[in-house]
């Protein structure tokens, strides 16, 4: 009988979002294993212990221990989320040359460990750190996964089922492009029931009234200034997208997520991530599925990706 392999996720930067994301895998079951880096080991001590303490409370067995980017090898799994976060009246973009400054201290540290799982990357400006770290490790692209808009599309959900007055498990709604400022959606393609939002707004506009398309976009973007503002940091709805992620491929589940991927052609973009419908499984980012958008939502996006290519072109100087 063979042994039984244990799932393991390693998580660099332990601070508020690495430390709930290491939680929200342990509390919904998601991993066996959690190994946290910190360039302050005394926190990724403290972090590892913490989730420790509560295992006894928990619905399945987790270890977590502090260690050092070499000892990550054998991980499944590695969820980036190391560097600054933005203060208020920054721009994530803003954050690029910290956050570059952060990865050249730990990247070349990753790569001796021979890891070779899935990569998660979640520190900001999202887009452009998965980029510049698949280039850095000249990793695979299907394996190397931003959590991008994920987050943005739970807002989206959040703010659009508000208006309509339905659960947001009954919407279909995603944000595009950018997890930042040039973000964009294709309203288009919302989806209440599989039905579209615009049909259900012209045949049954008392149930489903017209709203501020543009007023709602925009509320979605300042969301996590909201929460950034008044405490400090995000930490709950990206650490619960990154578990969704995680429990997508570990389950081969062939889900569509709104995640920062690689594009080779699709939606006519090469060579930049960005945030589009992708189904993740085993093998990680197994298809790109290609929304059909109407010419003015193509050239939101299109923006997006614009702005996006103008930064990674920027952070390859840094």
């Amino acid at each position: 009988m063979g042994n039984i392999k244990l799932r393991k996720a390693a998580i660099i930067g332990t601070g508020h979002v690495g430390s709930h994301v290491a939680f929200s895998l342990a509390t919904q079951g998601e991993v066996d294993e959690l190994w946290m880096v910190d360039i302050d080991k005394q926190k990724a001590i403290a972090q590892a212990t913490d989730v420790n303490d509560a295992v006894s409370y928990l619905q399945h067995e987790v270890t977590a221990r502090a260690c050092e980017p070499e000892d990550i090898g054998g991980c499944d799994i590695l969820v980036i989320s190391a560097g600054p976060l933005p203060r208020p009246d920054q721009d994530r973009l803003d954050t690029l040359g910290d956050t570059v400054a952060v990865l050249k201290e730990f990247l070349p540290r990753v790569k001796a460990s021979g890891f070779g799982g899935f990569i998660i990357s979640i520190s900001n400006p999202a887009d452009v750190v998965a980029a510049y770290v698949q280039r850095y490790l000249d990793y695979p692209a299907r394996k190397i996964i931003s959590s991008g808009t994920a987050l943005d599309s739970a807002r989206l959900q959040r703010l659009v089922a508000g208006l309509c007055r339905v659960s947001r498990r009954s919407l279909t709604c995603y944000a595009l492009g950018e997890h930042g400022g040039s973000a964009m959606v294709p309203w288009s393609h919302v989806r209440v029931q599989g039905i579209a939002l615009d049909q259900l707004q012209k045949d049954l506009p008392q149930r489903f009234p017209a709203f501020d398309q543009e007023k709602v976009t925009q509320d979605m973007k300042h969301g996590g200034y909201l929460v950034l503002e008044g405490k400090g940091s995000t930490e709950f709805g990206i650490a619960s997208a990154v578990t969704e992620i995680v429990r997508a491929i570990f389950h081969d589940e062939k889900k569509a997520l709104p995640v920062s991927c690689l594009l080779q052609g699709e939606y006519g973009q090469r060579q930049v991530f960005a945030s589009v419908p992708a189904l993740l499984g085993k093998d990680g980012v197994e298809e790109i599925l290609e929304l059909r958008m109407t010419p003015a939502e193509q050239a939101q996006f299109q923006a997006s990706c614009d702005r996006i290519r103008e930064y990674m072109a920027l952070s390859q100087k840094m």
